[in-house]
């Protein structure tokens, strides 16, 4: 019997749209879109913002020179935040409802700049009861420790807890640490596999 509702966050909750976030780094310095992700990705900061061994202070400054970027801190912030579209994948209203019968957490690989915009962006997350995060934590997923840190914060057996994940290796991380956890594909998908379980929203399963 299911007692904890665990969800990704991008790719579940959120859209990812990394294709308009380099679009709109590229408005503000003089490299193109195409170039930006090999940039980052050359400097190997975003590991160390996603397990919180960089501060977000130093990441600006460090990939702002990087990038080539003469922009304030906020400003930095909106840009890199930009990979997130307005919308939600899934409605408040299923958050709400599954809140009346089941403990809800968040899973997620993030950092601290996006999840400050996040909280700020969508009300939904003043849903959850509790946010398991890769910077707070220190590991990724498919890290084990992550998902231990899930389920201690879960305050169930690990099999009582049902997690939804985009990402195929993340789903088999939780699967392996006990998890009974599906890959997200839309929300009408997600709606099926809790039927299945008997997991109860809006006053039906």
């Amino acid at each position: 019997m299911v007692k904890t509702v665990i969800f990704d966050l991008g790719g579940v909750i959120i859209p990812l749209d990394f294709a308009r976030g380099y679009r709109t780094i590229a408005g503000r310095c003089r490299f193109s879109p195409q170039e930006i992700p090999k940039r980052i990705g050359a400097t190997g900061l975003v590991p160390l913002l996603e397990t919180g061994q960089i501060s977000g202070e130093d990441f600006i400054r460090q990939l702002s020179t990087a990038l080539d970027l003469d922009v304030s801190p906020q400003q930095f912030r909106q840009l890199w935040s930009s990979i997130f579209p307005p919308h939600t994948l899934i409605p408040e209203s299923l958050v709400a409802g599954l809140k009346r019968n089941y403990r809800i957490l968040l899973l997620s690989n993030t950092n601290t700049l996006h999840f400050e915009m996040i909280l700020e962006n969508y009300p939904l997350l003043g849903l959850f009861d509790d946010f398991v995060l890769s910077y707070k934590v220190g590991a990724l997923k498919p890290s084990r420790r992550i998902y231990e840190e899930a389920i201690a914060r879960s305050g169930c057996r690990p099999e009582e807890c049902f997690y939804t994940d985009d990402v195929a290796p993340y789903v088999e991380g939780a699967r392996e640490a006990g998890i009974d956890a599906i890959q997200f594909h839309s929300y009408e998908q997600l709606l099926g596999e809790m039927e299945r379980r008997g997991i109860v929203w809006n006053g039906v399963a």
